[in-house]
């Protein structure tokens, strides 16, 4: 069925405002917008306000933010717990407006498998760009759910392991974090060799890498080495902001993982507490400088990580961002068009335009104004359905 959606106003993820009065035609049975001049059914959105549905671009399904069925990086998770979890949170992500996914850490190739089952229609889920276990040094952050690597031939193994399985993304620790012990955010960890070999076996297949790196050493080690992204990125320098734009490299802020840490300070282990407060201040400094420099953000938020949920934390994200220097439009391009452009999905996801996939959000008040309207109740589509 060929439906036409009229008199909307419409940020397309390829303008820069809202714009009155666009009208776009959803053919139900590709699940793409499309041109044509005859169609079956209207829907008048009047002041209404619509925009691509978002991506983020680092999550974890398989994991339980509340802890009620399983911890992150518990050595004894099941297949079936893990699979569980993530069907129940790529439920959640739809209901914040979230349409695509990069997951980047991930156990039993749950990330895979179910990427391949939304591709080909059989699950009613966010589209994947999955990453499978990443890889870590030998007790390096998370090495209960990576593959442990030592020097650049077993990275290159293992990265090409992950690849071989179908994974599109590599993930690779070069620093320590906040939610594990033992270890800080200056920590480094995977070396900038180490992090090129990777980089390296994902571009030779036309895939991305990415870097989970908190402190200013492993940040710059991963930004030399080449990664197409660095997550989280809480302790940046004028010197590292500067290498972020000379290489035209990404920033995945993922502001809400600490701030979700210490709104629930009382529930959660004092080592991790004590990590999380001594960087939030940082964090958010070092995202809006890097914003008002003009450093590509794409958005991100680490649910999964603790009380840091899939259902609201989108959004809240996108309005931290706003809070740290970044513009309104800064935000949206993070969640639409430039996450795309990271995950190498523009050809199909990212923007409301003929032969992308008719993911799009249907909002009542306007988020260029205020962003925090993304956090009000909304209509989603998923490949031209409603599916929240």
């Amino acid at each position: 069925m060929k439906v036409l959606y009229k008199n909307a106003n419409v940020f397309t993820g390829n303008n820069t405002d809202f714009e009155e009065g666009i009208n776009f035609i959803v053919d139900t049975d590709s699940g793409e917008f499309i041109t044509a001049t005859d169609v079956d059914q209207e829907v008048d959105l009047v002041g209404k306000y619509v925009m691509p549905g978002m991506i983020n671009a680092h999550t974890h399904i398989v994991a339980d933010p509340y802890e009620k069925i399983s911890t992150l990086g518990d050595k004894d998770v099941t297949a079936a717990t893990s699979t569980f979890l993530a069907l129940k949170n790529l439920n959640a992500l739809l209901t914040d407006g979230v349409t695509y996914i990069r997951d980047v850490g991930s156990v039993f190739d749950v990330d895979i498998e179910l990427s391949a089952l939304e591709e080909c229609g059989e699950l009613v889920a966010p589209g994947i760009i999955a990453s499978g276990n990443p890889l870590t040094m030998t007790g390096g952050h998370f090495s209960n759910g990576s593959y442990e690597v030592d020097g650049v031939d077993e990275v290159k193994k293992f990265a090409r392991l992950v690849m071989k399985k179908g994974a599109r993304n590599v993930k690779m620790m070069a620093t320590g974090g906040v939610s594990f012990n033992g270890e800080t955010p200056w920590d480094v960890q995977m070396t900038e060799e180490e992090l090129r070999a990777g980089v390296i076996e994902a571009h030779h297949k036309g895939r991305t890498a990415c870097a989970h790196a908190q402190g200013t050493e492993g940040i710059q080690n991963a930004l030399r080495a080449g990664v197409d992204s660095v997550e989280h990125a809480i302790f940046l320098d004028d010197e590292t902001i500067q290498m972020f734009l000379d290489k035209d490299i990404y920033i995945v802020p993922t502001l809400t993982a600490p701030w979700a840490i210490n709104q629930n300070a009382d529930e959660l282990p004092d080592f991790m507490v004590k990590k999380s407060l001594a960087v939030e201040k940082a964090h958010r400094q070092s995202i809006g400088q890097a914003a008002k420099a003009g450093v590509k953000l794409a958005m991100g938020t680490d649910s999964g990580t603790a009380y840091n949920n899939f259902n609201k934390n989108s959004s809240i994200e996108l309005a931290m961002m706003v809070d740290t220097g970044a513009t309104n439009l800064q935000a949206l391009q993070a969640a639409t068009i430039n996450g795309a452009d990271l995950l190498k999905i523009t050809d199909h996801a990212g923007s409301i335009e003929a032969g992308k996939l008719a993911d799009f959000i249907v909002l009542d008040d306007n988020p260029m104004q205020d962003i925090k309207a993304l956090q009000a109740d909304k209509v989603v589509y998923k490949k031209g359905h409603v599916v929240a």
